[in-house]
């Protein structure tokens, strides 16, 4: 049976179609017959109290364009199967106004991956701390003072991170003889208004950051980042090199001790950062990575996601 599938994401012109884990969302499901559309967070909207989308149906291809729009119409939300929430960060108030208006849909129909109120939960450096066991030593606070203890406590070396940040922004190598430690706080806190995130530095990043991406609380695929030689960042935007990688014992304790939660919380489709033994970030807006999974194993991953999108239409 064919389905309305609509991706709600940043403007298709922009993603790279050799890339973009979502470009092969809707690939997968145009191959199995079913109608994709497209629209931005801002085309969302609510009339007489029913969330509704202005939107074009859309085919993609791997081409030069690697897609095609077609006439823009207006349904409500329920018209459609399944809805993908895949804007990307910043998770800033458009985007929170955006899964507020998401939270409206009836539970069921449509499928929504991911649930928007688990998306307003799970700040993706946040989220990690519920699982103490498996995260390094952190602190989040603004105090300047407190990161300089908590450096000290650290043996001298750690890493900074903004809240809202994504694919490596703002994330600093921290250490006590730097002569930019007093400037690199005030960057990061806004000179005390501003929370950040500090954690313990974990020397096995030189070996690379982990992404294992997650379908409904079971490992999908994984691909290491391994940094270059003047990064301290593994992540893909900032030169990180891709390695094929195996999912270890310690990374299925990880997953383990998540999944409950992430099923609760209606987030279906996750990435998570391991760096050695520890879990360092949760991405739940639109995690990536698949694309680099099916080239160093080969295979197709994304089909694994419309299998699952599939069975949940058809069992409401």
């Amino acid at each position: 049976m064919a389905y309305r599938f609509l991706f709600i994401m940043d403007p298709i012109e922009q993603i790279l179609p050799n890339k973009d884990t979502t470009f092969v969302f809707m690939l997968e499901s145009l191959l199995r017959g079913h109608a994709v559309y497209y629209c931005g967070a801002g085309d969302l909207f609510a009339t007489h109290c029913v969330p509704h989308a202005s939107f074009r149906r859309a085919e993609v291809e791997r081409a030069t364009p690697h897609f095609t729009l077609y006439e823009q119409r207006t349904e409500p939300l329920v018209w459609f199967d399944a809805i993908f929430m895949r804007k990307d960060p910043p998770v800033d108030a458009a985007y929170l106004f955006a899964t507020y208006l998401l939270s409206l849909v009836p539970s069921v129909p449509p499928l929504i991956l991911n649930n928007p109120d688990g998306l307003r939960a799970a700040n993706e450096k946040l989220y990690a701390l519920h699982f103490p066991e498996v995260v390094p030593p952190s602190l989040v606070t603004a105090d300047i003072p407190r990161l300089k203890g908590f450096l000290d406590d650290m043996g001298g070396e750690m890493i900074i991170k903004p809240l809202d940040g994504c694919g490596g922004a703002g994330v600093f190598h921290l250490q006590r003889a730097d002569r930019n430690l007093n400037a690199l706080l005030e960057t990061a806190t806004d000179n005390g208004r501003r929370l950040t995130m500090a954690q313990r530095y974990l020397p096995e990043i030189r070996s690379g950051d982990k992404r294992l991406v997650l379908l409904d609380g079971q490992p999908l695929g994984a691909v290491l980042r391994v940094p270059r030689e003047d990064e301290h960042r593994g992540n893909i935007h900032v030169g990180g090199r891709c390695v094929r990688c195996e999912i270890t014992l310690r990374d299925r304790l990880i997953v383990e001790t998540l999944a409950p939660r992430l099923r609760r919380d209606g987030l279906h489709f996750v990435g998570l950062d391991i760096i050695g033994d520890y879990l360092t970030e949760v991405n739940v807006t639109s995690p990536t990575g698949l694309q680099e999974i099916n080239e160093l194993n080969g295979g197709r991953a994304e089909a694994a996601v419309i299998d699952f999108v599939e069975r949940a239409v058809r069992a409401v």
